[in-house]
């Protein structure tokens, strides 16, 4: 399996994964997203915790070039930790969310 496939592979479980994980209270679902070209994913939280309507991107990640990109990341242990733990280097995600300052302390990849 080449590396795209592999990455986008890989995001799509664990997303779903996260998608499994039911509420214990409202009736809210999880929706996985993925674009037509295979190359954007959202984790999307939709439904309703009483009278309020819930709706909120948990993760939104894109492959771009040979990287992912982390634009929200919204996992409470952080979808970064899980991709690396797949076998992803650090060299090969963007976290996105900081400016390119700051991402170069973070030990993953500027841009």
């Amino acid at each position: 399996m080449d590396g795209l496939e592999w990455y986008r592979e890989t995001l799509t479980k664990i997303l779903n994964k996260y998608a499994a994980i039911t509420y214990s209270y409202g009736e809210i679902n999880k929706i996985v997203i993925v674009s037509g070209d295979r190359n954007h994913f959202l984790l999307v939280n939709e439904g309703w915790e009483g009278k309020k309507h819930i709706h909120h991107c948990l993760v939104h990640a894109e492959i771009r070039g040979e990287k992912i990109w982390i634009y929200y990341d919204g996992i409470e242990d952080s979808i970064t930790e899980e991709l690396v733990a797949a076998g992803i280097p650090k060299s090969k995600i963007v976290l996105a969310f900081h400016p390119p300052y700051v991402r170069e302390q973070t030990g993953y990849a500027v841009a």
